[in-house]
């Protein structure tokens, strides 16, 4: 199965390239996300089965003020990538996020739990779905969330850094979800898309790792995997104010997903003992 992926340095692109070496990786220099045209021609002309989108706009607070630019990068180019994957038959696999929900409840939200996006980020999330699914070719959107790795810019990596230097730190509590090591998802996304190269249906279907928990409660683990003495003290949502309003509850039902494709959710505390260790050898 040869595979097409969008991106390259993100944190699922690279775990992607341990597990799938012979995939072509296209970063911004090959396609850049703000040109869709470029991404639906590099589909046009490709030879893959099967076609990844790993790539998207991040930067959560950035979005409030530059929500047009975040909309064309996580809305407009997955929109003509579905378009011109369909227009192969090939099918596009997609990233997307727990943001696209208000973040209401304690219960985990099912994948056809209408969505409600608090803030801008949220809402370009949203715009490349509905662009996908009207796009008409098999796809799957694969909601995840907190995505942690040894790559790039994460909680993780953040915790050790200041757990290094500090005694205590406050991280909020009132904020539920599951850590979803960046293995795991690319692990499932290429399992998954050879399924759908085989004629499996796709859709719209929710992947996060296990057990649910607090950023308090992840900051403590990673704490204690490292071997850092800091004292975590957990502080609510309220006393840590940022630009783009975040959910309190990123719980994500995933039952679907392990029904149709066999993939079970990750328990993250092995996946966290990997990152560490590959940090902190």
């Amino acid at each position: 199965m040869k595979l097409l992926v969008f991106g390259k340095t993100g944190q699922v692109a690279r775990e992607l390239a341990r597990i799938a070496p012979d995939a072509t990786f296209l970063g911004r220099e090959d396609a850049d996300l703000t040109n869709p045209a470029a991404c639906a021609a590099a589909i046009a002309a490709t030879d893959a089965h099967a076609v990844i989108n790993a790539a998207a706009w991040t930067a959560v607070d950035k979005a409030e003020t530059e929500e047009a630019a975040a909309t064309l990068v996580n809305g407009d180019a997955p929109t003509a990538m579905a378009r011109a994957a369909a227009a192969r038959g090939l099918p596009f696999l997609h990233i997307s996020t727990d943001y696209v929900f208000d973040g209401s409840g304690d219960r985990p939200f099912a994948p056809d739990h209408p969505a409600a996006p608090l803030n801008a980020y949220g809402r370009s999330k949203l715009a490349g779905e509905q662009g996908i699914r009207a796009a008409g070719g098999n796809h799957l959107i694969l909601r995840t969330s907190w995505v942690v790795s040894a790559h790039g810019a994460n909680f993780v990596k953040t915790m050790l850094r200041l757990g290094a230097e500090r005694d205590s730190l406050a991280v909020v509590a009132d904020q539920i979800g599951g850590p979803t090591p960046a293995a795991a998802v690319a692990q499932a996304l290429v399992a998954a898309a050879r399924a759908l190269t085989r004629g499996a249906p796709g859709g719209t279907h929710h992947f996060s790792g296990r057990p649910d928990t607090s950023w308090a409660g992840f900051a403590r683990a990673i704490m204690a995997e490292a071997g850092f003495p800091c004292r975590i003290d957990g502080i609510p949502t309220s006393d840590y104010p940022t630009p783009a309003r975040r959910p309190l509850n990123s719980r994500l039902d995933c039952s679907a997903f392990t029904t149709a494709f066999g993939i079970p959710r990750p328990d993250w505390r092995p996946g966290l003992a990997t990152i560490v260790k590959e940090l902190h050898p």
